[in-house]
């Protein structure tokens, strides 16, 4: 039998192997066969690696969002849910949530209702550094939901309702896969804007039984400190710290909803996935059976902005199926009558499962 090519051996440790065996004294037909095991080693990992840039070819010719939700799902394939991507959002506003796109600067007030609970948005105003008072608009998109994210998850971590915004908000931006660039048409303007809009308004929620209604309102953030960039492409108002009310961080304290950092980046570009995905999360954790949702209920939750139910039906489709490129696990189907969800553990939506305390 011809002798095994040591050539085709290249990674340090299947080497050492062969040095290690003839070190010990091996040769000949006792050392063939060992080499023949490490050289077929080597073809195995060759053979993973190039199937694995293979793999990354494909993902990065991928339009950007479909990109995204595949790189979480191979990382939530690969490896079991992590405290360390952890976040939270109240759950309140991810039952109800705001606005999808902005709305015309004259209206100052948004509802969103599901089943017996509502949402009411007031757009307020802020002063500037120079003492001027500056109306701020309705907050609205994906990156005002981030930015709820954000500063929720800042506020359940530090255990405190003050969060430092200069310090974690550029990096935060970062991290959801968008750049840190200025100028009027650049993402960490967009950011500000939203911030700013955030800081500004007030939340009324209301829930009704058919007999009575209650409603609170306040406002999420109670205070913050206004300052003005001095660079020309930064001239807007920019809050350095925020502090959430003491009715805000009591309330968040109770009603924290625990979701993926991740599966968050993966649909950072769509304000109703983002609301889908929190809906989602605090529904199933909420049922102990099987729960079926109507189409209208649906279009009330989600139908911002259309007008015919086919096309809203349509995209719900796709955003749902998006869902669960990133959960394929996800309990859920869609019918001609709505939507069936099942309850199901908290690893479907690539959650860890909650530490118990040890009694002492």
């Amino acid at each position: 039998m011809a002798r095994p090519d040591e050539s085709l051996i290249r990674d340090a440790d299947l080497l050492a192997v062969v040095a290690d065996a003839r070190a010990k004294g091996t040769a000949g037909p006792f050392l063939d066969p060992l080499i023949r095991v490490q050289i077929a080693e080597q073809q195995k990992r060759d053979a993973a690696a190039q199937a694995a840039q293979t793999q990354a070819a494909t993902v990065a010719a991928l339009p950007r969002e479909k990109r995204r939700r595949a790189i979480v799902r191979e990382v939530f394939e690969n490896s079991p849910p992590s405290f360390a991507d952890v976040r939270h959002i109240h759950s309140v506003l991810a039952i109800c949530g705001m606005p999808y796109d902005r709305l015309p600067t004259q209206e100052r007030t948004f509802r969103r209702t599901q089943g017996n609970m509502a949402v009411n948005i007031q757009a307020g105003s802020l002063t500037d550094p120079k003492g001027n008072e500056v109306d701020q608009p309705l907050p609205f998109g994906p990156k005002a939901r981030l930015i709820l994210m954000h500063l929720c998850s800042e506020a359940v971590r530090q255990k405190s309702p003050t969060i430092e915004i200069a310090d974690s908000f550029t990096g935060f931006v970062r991290d959801m896969g968008f750049s840190d660039s200025g100028g009027k048409k650049g993402p960490m303007t967009a950011f500000r804007e939203q911030l700013s809009a955030l800081a500004a308004c007030s939340i009324k929620m209301s829930v009704w039984d058919g007999q009575r209604a209650k409603s609170k309102q306040f406002f999420p953030i109670s205070s913050f400190d206004l300052w003005l960039p001095g660079h020309v492409d930064q001239q807007m108002l920019w809050p350095s710290t925020v502090t959430f009310s003491p009715d805000m961080y009591d309330s968040l304290q109770r009603h924290a909803l625990p979701i993926n950092a991740r599966a968050v980046k993966a649909f950072a570009g769509s304000a109703r996935k983002l609301d889908l995905y929190f809906w989602l999360g605090w529904r199933i954790h909420n049922i102990n059976d099987p729960l079926k949702i109507s189409w209208a209920a649906l279009k009330d939750q989600f139908g911002a902005g259309f007008t015919r139910d086919r096309d809203f039906r349509t995209q719900l489709a796709l955003e749902i199926g998006h869902l669960k490129e990133v959960f394929p696990k996800l309990p859920l189907t869609l019918t001609e009558q709505g939507l069936n969800l099942s309850p199901a553990g908290p690893e479907v939506l690539a959650l860890p499962v909650p530490r118990r305390i040890k009694k002492p």
